[in-house]
């Protein structure tokens, strides 16, 4: 996976007077000063696969990523591309298409922070990343990658473990698509939305938000017409369970409500 040529990589920094450092008490080790500074400020460092790497293992690993910021609409990794590097993703959604042999596609999958782009042990992508918001992506190159995995087990797990948790998406979004209704399958994606759009929100879920997709690619993921999107938005919103504004921005006012409409 290559990012787009010419893109600068942003580095955020965060500093704190010795004041500041007396008056608080920081996060555990997320302001060691052994910690690389790229990785002091990554709320994705303890969620994602970097959360397997001591200090001293981040630093090794700093060496060989970077911050990549995206933009809606670029390609990450064509379908049966090549893959030179992976990447934890740190904001924004990406979608994942495959293509049919007449030229139909098929949203499969959309991924959020801290997922994990790209496949392991395969030289080729089997899917088209493409980003479907403004991204940032923090990336590693293959080779580096691989020699961090045959030394450290417990980053083999983390990643195994991510894998994992994708099929199990994939299994939840299996039942959508073939057992439930239209009203039912539009419901449980805003609340994936409410889920995954901040998945370091904690307890206070992220109730507004900007749809990552247009209608047309809603009904794509979902298996229906834009028209029976554009209706279930609407009734979802007379009913006052949601309120949207600009088209694409949706303020959740009942989340119970909307629990009860997945089925």
């Amino acid at each position: 996976m290559q990012g787009p040529p010419g893109r600068s990589i942003a580095r955020r920094k965060e500093a704190l007077s010795p004041s500041q450092n007396n008056m608080n008490t920081p996060r555990k080790d997320i302001h060691n000063s052994n910690v690389p500074k790229l990785c002091q400020s990554c709320d994705v460092r303890h969620k994602g696969m970097c959360g397997a790497l001591n200090a001293n293992e981040l630093v090794d690993f700093a060496k060989f990523t970077r911050v990549v910021k995206i933009s809606a609409g670029d390609v990450l990794l064509q379908e049966q591309g090549p893959i030179r590097s992976y990447a934890n993703v740190m904001r924004g959604v990406l979608k994942l298409t495959k293509t049919l042999a007449d030229g139909r596609q098929q949203i499969v999958g959309l991924q959020f922070a801290p997922d994990f782009v790209g496949r392991l042990h395969q030289d080729e992508s089997h899917v088209r990343v493409e980003a479907c918001s403004d991204v940032e992506i923090c990336s590693i190159t293959r080779n580096a990658l691989r020699k961090m995995l045959e030394e450290n087990p417990a980053l083999e797990a983390k990643l195994l473990h991510q894998a994992l948790r994708e099929v199990d998406q994939g299994r939840e979004w299996m039942l959508a698509l073939g057992r439930k209704t239209a009203p039912e399958k539009v419901a449980s994606f805003l609340m994936m939305m409410v889920r995954q759009i901040d998945p370091f929100a904690g307890g206070n879920a992220v109730t507004a938000f900007d749809l990552p997709l247009t209608r047309a690619e809603i009904g794509d993921f979902l298996g229906l017409t834009i028209g029976t999107v554009s209706r279930e938005f609407t009734r979802l919103r007379r009913a006052g369970v949601i309120q949207i504004s600009s088209h694409r921005h949706i303020n959740v006012l009942d989340l119970e409500a909307l629990r009860q409409c997945i089925g």
